[in-house]
C-alpha cells in the first residue's frame, strides 16, 4: 500500500512537470511572437517613413559614367554670403534635392555696393565682400556634405575700368589700373590688349574680342602667361572641391582662347579638359558676327541658351499651347543651359524675359522649366530692387551681410517657394523619362507626362479651369506638389485619367515619389502612433511574459 502511494506521488510529480514543461514551452513561444510583433510593427512605420521620405541629397553625390558631375538642378545664389549659403545647404538645398548652387564671383574685386562690382577682379585671391577664403572652404565642405555641389561663376574677360590709381580690392589685393598694373593677379600692360576703345559693333569678331566691355580693360587671352594665371586660378578652386564653372563674357574671347584657358586649367589641376564641368555666357542674337555665336563654343562645354528664356516669357504672356516647340533650332539638348531670368536680364531685358515681378507667370515658367526635359535648369535666387546698380540688401563698400528670408525681407529666397521646392522634386523624380501624353485645350491649358513617373498640367489663364487629362501615371492619389508642402492638396489619377479644377495661373504637378499612401500626413502620423503605441505594450508584454 505503501509502494502503491509512492508510485500515485511519483506519477502526478512526473505529470506536473510536464505540464510546467509544456506551458513554459507556450510562454516561451508568446514570449517570442510577442517580441517579433513588436519588432514587426516599429519595422513597419520606419519603413513607410523611408518610403514617403526620399533621401533628396543623394542625387548630387552620385558619379555619372563621362567624368563631368551628373545634371542636376541648379539654384544661382546671387550675391549671397559664403556663412549664408552654407546655411542653406543643410536647410535647404540638401534636403530639398538641389544638385548645386551657383556663387557669385570669389576673387578679390574693385569697393563699392553695386552687384557689378563682383565683376571687375584685381586679383585671384579669394577674398571678397562675399567672405573670406576660409569660409569659402567651409561652405564648400558644408554643402558638399549636404550633398550639394558649388559652382562658381568665373570672370576671366577682363579686369576693371582704367580710372583708378595706386588703390587696393576689398581683399586687399593692390592694383593700378591707370597704368595697367595687377601685381597680385600677376598682370602688366603686356597682358592687355592695347586698344582703348570700347566695343561699338557685334557685327565684327575681332572687335568684340579685342575691344573694351563697357570701358573694362581687356585682357590678352591669347598669350600663354595669361592662360597660365587662368589656368592656375581654375585650379585652385578645383582642388578646394569646386564642382563647375560659370564662364562670364565667353563670347567676348575667341573660342580658341576659352580652349587653351580650359586647357591650362585641366593641366595644372591633373584633369582631363573635357571632365572639367563648363558653363558659358553666350548671349546670341541672329544679326551679329557669326562666329561668336552659342555654337561656336559647344567644343568647350556648355552654353548659355538665352533664347529659350526670351521664349518663355513670349509664350507666358501669350498663349503656351505650342510650348512643346521651345526648343525647336535651340542648342542641343546635352548642350543647353537655361534658365527663366539671370541678374543680367532682369535688369537689362526685363521686356524680354519674366522675372519675379511677374508673379505667377514667373512661378509658372519655372515650373515647366524643371518639368520639361531640355538642358541643364538653373533657379534664379536674387534679391528686390527699384534701381539697376543696386546691391544686395545691407551691402557696404565691403561686406554683404548674411541673407535673411522673410515675408518683408529684400531677399526672393527662391528657392524656399512652395512650387519651387515642388517642382524640385518632380525634376529629380522624372529623370531619364519622355514626355507622354502632351494635351492642350486651345485655350492656354496644358498638360503632360513624364513617362510613368510624372505628371504637369498648366492653366494660364485668369479663370478656374476644369479639366479632364490623360495620364500616363499609376492609378493612385497623389500630392499636387505645386501647391503644397505638406500633401494637404492631393490629385486621384483614376482609369489613367487625371478629373480637376485648376485654379487660375496654377498647376498641378505630381509624381510618384509624393504619393499620398495614407490619406493626409497627419492621418500618417496619426497611424503611426497608434502602432508605435501598440507596438510599446507588445514589448512590456514579452518582457512580462520572457521574465516568467
Amino acid at each position: 500500500m505503501i509502494h502503491s502511494a509512492r508510485l500515485q506521488v511519483s506519477e502526478r510529480k512526473r505529470s506536473n512537470y510536464a505540464c510546467e514543461l509544456i506551458n513554459n514551452y507556450k510562454r516561451n513561444v508568446m514570449c517570442s511572437f510577442t517580441a517579433i510583433a513588436a519588432i514587426a510593427a516599429v519595422a513597419t512605420v520606419l519603413m513607410c517613413i523611408f518610403a514617403i521620405v526620399p533621401n533628396s541629397s543623394a542625387f548630387a553625390s552620385t558619379k555619372s559614367t563621362d567624368g563631368l558631375p551628373p545634371k542636376g538642378v541648379i539654384v544661382t545664389a546671387f550675391q549671397q554670403n559664403w556663412k549664408s549659403i552654407a546655411k542653406e545647404c543643410k536647410r535647404t538645398y540638401g534636403p530639398e534635392g538641389v544638385s548645386y548652387v551657383q556663387v557669385s564671383p570669389p576673387q578679390d574685386h574693385i569697393r563699392g555696393k553695386a552687384w557689378w562690382t563682383s565683376y571687375q577682379p584685381v586679383s585671384y585671391n579669394l577674398n571678397s565682400k562675399l567672405g573670406t577664403e576660409d569660409e569659402f572652404k567651409n561652405m564648400i565642405t558644408t554643402c558638399r556634405a549636404a550633398g550639394v555641389g558649388i559652382v562658381v561663376d568665373a570672370v576671366i574677360n577682363h579686369t576693371t575700368g582704367d580710372s583708378n590709381k595706386d588703390t587696393v580690392g576689398v581683399g586687399g589685393s593692390k592694383y593700378d589700373a591707370a597704368n595697367q598694373s595687377y601685381p597680385d593677379a600677376g598682370y602688366t600692360k603686356d597682358d592687355f590688349h592695347q586698344i582703348d576703345k570700347d566695343i561699338y559693333t557685334y557685327k565684327d569678331a575681332q572687335v568684340v574680342w579685342n575691344y573694351r566691355l563697357v570701358g573694362l580693360l581687356d585682357l590678352d587671352t591669347s598669350k600663354s602667361h595669361v592662360q597660365k594665371i587662368l589656368g592656375n586660378y581654375f585650379a585652385k578652386l578645383l582642388k578646394m572641391g569646386v564642382a563647375g564653372f560659370r564662364v562670364d563674357a565667353t563670347k567676348h574671347m575667341c573660342p580658341e582662347d576659352v580652349k587653351g584657358i580650359k586647357e591650362a586649367a585641366a593641366k595644372a589641376a591633373g584633369m582631363k579638359p573635357e571632365n572639367i564641368w563648363w558653363m558659358q555666357e553666350t548671349i546670341g542674337f541672329p544679326e551679329q558676327d557669326p562666329k561668336i555665336q552659342p555654337d561656336q563654343y559647344v567644343g568647350t562645354g556648355e552654353v548659355d541658351e538665352f533664347e529659350y528664356s526670351y521664349r518663355l516669357r513670349n509664350y507666358f504672356y501669350g498663349s503656351i499651347e505650342n510650348l512643346s516647340h521651345i526648343t525647336d533650332q535651340l542648342i542641343p539638348n546635352k548642350k543647353a543651359a537655361i534658365f527663366v531670368t539671370n541678374w543680367d536680364t532682369e535688369r537689362d531685358n526685363s521686356t524680354r524675359v519674366l522675372t519675379y515681378k511677374d508673379g505667377a507667370k514667373y512661378e509658372l515658367a519655372n515650373a515647366f522649366m524643371l518639368a520639361y526635359p531640355y538642358g541643364t535648369p538653373n533657379i534664379y535666387s536674387g534679391y528686390k530692387f527699384t534701381q539697376r546698380d543696386d546691391g544686395a540688401p545691407g551691402a557696404t563698400d565691403t561686406n554683404i551681410p548674411d541673407v535673411k528670408c522673410g515675408k518683408n525681407s529684400q531677399w526672393q529666397c527662391t528657392q524656399r517657394w512652395t512650387s519651387i521646392r515642388g517642382m524640385i522634386g518632380f525634376y529629380n523624380a522624372v529623370k531619364g523619362t519622355k514626355v507622354t501624353q502632351w494635351q492642350d485645350d486651345n485655350d492656354n491649358n496644358i498638360a503632360f507626362s513624364r513617362g510613368n513617373k510624372g505628371f504637369l498640367a498648366i492653366n494660364n489663364t485668369d479663370k478656374p479651369k476644369n479639366v479632364s487629362y490623360k495620364t500616363d501615371l499609376p492609378d493612385g492619389e497623389y500630392c499636387n506638389v505645386y501647391a503644397s508642402r505638406k500633401c494637404s492638396s492631393t490629385v486621384t489619377v483614376n482609369g489613367g485619367k487625371v478629373e480637376i479644377t485648376i485654379p487660375a495661373n496654377s498647376a498641378i504637378a505630381l509624381h510618384v515619389k509624393a504619393v499620398e499612401h495614407f490619406g493626409s500626413t497627419s492621418t500618417f502620423s496619426t497611424v503611426a502612433m497608434i502602432v508605435i503605441v501598440f507596438a510599446v505594450l507588445l514589448i512590456e508584454l514579452a518582457l512580462i511574459l520572457c521574465k516568467k
